[in-house]
């Protein structure tokens, strides 16, 4: 698939990230439960930025529920300040559709007004059904409409590339 690991893919998105994390002024960085939310960790180990971490839980925003089920564990999400007239930083592991982003803005904008969403996304699989597109790329990869790629791992993360079976 690639030459290249999560950790350098994390570093690329830290190198594109920095120039905002620079000033007093500095964005807030939200990740995406649950992949994006473990890339968006490692950024802010990177970057450290001086506001906190929040984390986004877009359970109630999806609109696919008659495909996956409604999980009955849902965790709160935890925006750490007022995000009035901020600029966001959200991160999450990949971007396929868009809906998962979609409902992750959907969240946010019950949290306050934005004044700025920057999307970072660690693997690019294009494919749009959605008009969303990020603006920071670990990278772009081209998969067969049966194929799906995931973040696994705990310490350390990896991409793996899965043929998606349909259901019979």
């Amino acid at each position: 698939m690639t030459d290249l690991s999560v950790t350098q893919l994390i570093d690329k998105m830290a190198q594109a990230l920095a120039p905002m994390f620079a000033g007093d002024d500095q964005p807030i960085m939200v990740g995406i439960e649950t992949g994006g939310y473990r890339i968006a960790e490692q950024l802010y180990q990177q970057l450290q930025p001086n506001t906190e971490l929040g984390k986004l839980n877009i359970t109630f925003y999806r609109d696919d529920f008659t495909k996956i089920g409604l999980h009955p564990t849902v965790n709160p999400s935890s925006l750490p300040t007022d995000i009035d007239g901020k600029t966001i930083v959200l991160v999450d592991d990949v971007l396929y559709s868009g809906r998962t982003v979609r409902a992750a803005m959907n969240e946010l904008f019950d949290y306050g007004r934005p004044d700025r969403i920057v999307l970072a996304i660690l693997i690019d699989r294009g494919a749009r059904e959605l008009p969303i597109q990020p603006d920071i790329v670990g990278q772009r990869i081209e998969l067969a409409d049966d194929e799906q790629i995931k973040l696994a791992g705990d310490d350390r993360l990896s991409l793996q590339i899965q043929k998606v079976h349909a259901a019979s």
